[in-house]
Parts: structure tokens; C-alpha cells; sequence
């Protein structure tokens, strides 16, 4: 049995926490949250995620998963703690630096460091600098010494909300430590669980795989998105454009929407800019254009209602993607919370993954209402989401409304 500290209980550290728990692993879960603490102690979990809350229940119960304010000795650290952007588009890492000065007292000679949270190149070896200067009486990995007493890496997830659990298992990883030991001491804990291929190179090289991931996706979606504005431009149907266009053996254009969220790739491509403004010029640019998408929707909407004799509308999906609750980042939760504020009263939200009325909406008058009182809402429809739910709308609920689709399902059917 080997001892695992995961540092934040979110949503890639809960589950990995759990899953190493699952292994025979003893995992303390850290988070400086007191509610999250309070919650996982009692077995359940503060997020929505296929299986999640029973894994965990069945952890604590048995003593495997316990969670903590402060981190505890350990054989193994993993950190997993967020790295938002700030408001001029700068990652944060107060987040990453804070926890690795939290487990700096408790390191031993032979601990194992790994670092999960997305971060720009160079991160896992400030870490360790930072773990240096922290316990000079111990030598850490990339700090010139011939043997180590700490080994640092570094191992970005890669999975998909709603199949978390089942993609930290299948999926393969990527390890990069600050020394060739490193890299293969972190490649065998993740072997202890993991059913894919676990990749083994330096740990900038896997900084930036992470990245170069989110951003290849950012960039495919962001020709998407500018081509639907060239359609409408044109007056043309943009998904029998990339239905006939997909049909070129070597084209496969992705699904335009009303923007991109999540924490992923609506910030990443954001962390390589930072660090090479200069020469990510397609980046920068794909970023700009789906940030843009949500401005460009909701230009449209507010036009459409400004000359619309019906006076209401009700938007269909808050989430950032479809059948899941994670608001972060969601273009439709933003286009959502301008209509309220532009029109006092006139919008409602469906969102079924969620109960409670998000706090901005609240703040912009906008209700939350069921996906039925939502059907039977006099006005326009915005679908937003392609939930699940929505796309089994009977069609009859739908004849004879103004329909503004962002996600071409209700429209062409």
C-alpha cells in the first residue's frame, strides 16, 4: 500500500483521488475549501460525475480516502489545484505554488512530486526550485544534484467531463520528469492504475503536450465558429456547408456553437500565448475568435428581440457542454446573463443539470425553470446546449416557433 496526499478535491482531484483509494492506496485529499472537506469526510462528493459519488462513499467508508485542510506525510504528492487566468489573460499559479509550499514541511527522502494542473512550460521546475529553497537539507530533482532525495514530474490529465473515471483508467498519460528517474518513478504509480499507455518524455515536453492538446482542438472549433459567420454572412445553411464538406475524404470540420467554455480549452491556448505571443499568432487568434462567438450570438439574439412582436425568450442549456453541470467559462451562460440584463423580464433559462439558480442569473432577473414550464413558455426558443434532453423534444413541441439555434439540431429537424 502506498500513501498518496492529493492537493485539491475539484474536479480532476476528487476523482483521482478516489481512484487511487479504489487501488488499495492510502489517500489523505487536501483542499483548503472547509465545505469540500466537510463534504468528502461524509462520503459525498460536491460535483457531478458519472459514478463519482459512489466511489467515494465506498473510499471514505472504508477509511481509504480521508480530507483534510492541511496535507499529511506521504509517499507520493499530487497537485491538482486550479490555474484560472486573470482578467488581462495571465495564468495564475498563486494556486500550484501555494500548495507545493504546503507540502514542502512534511517531504522525506524517496517522496515522489507530481504536478496534474495545467501549466505553461517551466512550472514543474519552479516547483521544485521553490521545494528547494523551501528544505535545503533535502536535494531535489533538477537542482543539479546526482541523486535525488525528491523526485518532481509532471502528468496532465486528459479526460472527458462525465467520463472521468473511466477515461483516468483507460486513457494513456503522458509523464515528464525533471530527470530521466523522475519520469520513471511517476510513470509507475500511474501504471498501478492506468489500462492505456503511459508515455514517458521531460517534464516540459509534457507541459506543453497539455497545451498543444486544448489549443489543436481551440483552433479546429475557432474555424468552425468564423466559418458559421461566414455562412450567415452569405445567407447560407452552415451544416449542410460542413455536412457536403465533410464528404472530401481528407476534410473533417467540427460542429460551429455559440462560443467555447470549460476550463480547458477556453483557457490553455491562453498559457502559450503568454509564453510566446510572438510566434503563436494562429493561436491568439483562434482564441480571440471564440471568445468572440458568444458576443457575435448574442448580437443576434438581442436584434431578433428588439424587432420580434413575440416579447419573450427562453434559452435552452447553461452548461459549457452538452449533459453535464459545469458552468465554467459557458458562452451560454454569458450570452444568457447579457439577454437578462439587456431585457428585464422578457428571459428564462433551462438548464436541467442544474437546480439551483446560479447567483449571475439571479443577479440579471433570469429564472430557472423546468425543461417542460420551458416548452410551454410563450416566445422564442434559443437552444444553446444539445443536452440530451433536448434533442428528445418531440418535434410538435416545437412547430410554429421562432427557433435561434446554436447547435443546428432543432432547426433542421
Amino acid at each position: 500500500m502506498t500513501s498518496i496526499c492529493v492537493l485539491g478535491l475539484g474536479y480532476i482531484g476528487l476523482p483521482t483521488a478516489a481512484l487511487l483509494a479504489s487501488r488499495g492506496n492510502r489517500v489523505y485529499g487536501v483542499d483548503v475549501r472547509p465545505e469540500i472537506v466537510e463534504t468528502v469526510s461524509a462520503g459525498r462528493v460536491h460535483i457531478s460525475e458519472v459514478d463519482l459519488d459512489g466511489v467515494v462513499q465506498k473510499v471514505v467508508n472504508a477509511g481509504m480516502l480521508t480530507a483534510h485542510q492541511t496535507p499529511s506525510p506521504a509517499d507520493a504528492f499530487i497537485i491538482t489545484a486550479p490555474t484560472p487566468l486573470t482578467e488581462d489573460r495571465r495564468p495564475q499559479l498563486e494556486c500550484v505554488y501555494a500548495a507545493a509550499n504546503s507540502i514542502a514541511p512534511v517531504l522525506k527522502r524517496g517522496d515522489l512530486v507530481i504536478v496534474e494542473s495545467t501549466c505553461p512550460v517551466g512550472t514543474t521546475r519552479n516547483v521544485a526550485q521553490l521545494l528547494a529553497a523551501a528544505r535545503p537539507d533535502l536535494a531535489i530533482a533538477g537542482g543539479g544534484a546526482a541523486i535525488s532525495d525528491i523526485s518532481v514530474a509532471y502528468c496532465p490529465e486528459r479526460v472527458l467531463p462525465g467520463r472521468i473515471l473511466i477515461e483516468l483508467i483507460d486513457n494513456d498519460r503522458c509523464v515528464g520528469g525533471l530527470t530521466p528517474v523522475c519520469t520513471e518513478r511517476a510513470a509507475q504509480l500511474y501504471e498501478s492504475f492506468v489500462h492505456g499507455t503511459v508515455l514517458r518524455t521531460d517534464a516540459a515536453t509534457a507541459e506543453l503536450v497539455k497545451l498543444t492538446e486544448n489549443a489543436f482542438r481551440d483552433v479546429n472549433i475557432a474555424f468552425a465558429n468564423e466559418l458559421s459567420m461566414v455562412a450567415e454572412h452569405h445567407g447560407v445553411d452552415v451544416w449542410k456547408v460542413i455536412e457536403l464538406a465533410n464528404r472530401h475524404p481528407r476534410v473533417n470540420i467540427l460542429n460551429p456553437g455559440p462560443g467555447v467554455g470549460g476550463h480547458c480549452i477556453a483557457v490553455d491556448p491562453w498559457f502559450i500565448v503568454d509564453s510566446a505571443p510572438q510566434q503563436a499568432k494562429l493561436i491568439r487568434a483562434a482564441r480571440e475568435v471564440n471568445d468572440s462567438k458568444a458576443d457575435y450570438v448574442f448580437q443576434r439574439l438581442a436584434q431578433t428581440m428588439e424587432s420580434s412582436p413575440e416579447p419573450n425568450v427562453t434559452c435552452f442549456g447553461l452548461a459549457f457542454k452538452p449533459n453535464v453541470d459545469d458552468l465554467r467559462e459557458s458562452p451560454a451562460l454569458a450570452i444568457v446573463e447579457r439577454l437578462g440584463r439587456a431585457f428585464p423580464g422578457r428571459v428564462a433559462a433551462v438548464e436541467p443539470f442544474i437546480q439551483t439558480q446560479p447567483a449571475s442569473l439571479k443577479a440579471a432577473g433570469v429564472p430557472l425553470i423546468t425543461l417542460d414550464e420551458g416548452l410551454d413558455r410563450l416566445g422564442a426558443f434559443v437552444l444553446l446546449v444539445d443536452h440530451t434532453a433536448f434533442l428528445r423534444v418531440p418535434r410538435e413541441r416545437l412547430r410554429g416557433r421562432k427557433i435561434i439555434d446554436t447547435r443546428g439540431v432543432w432547426a433542421r429537424a
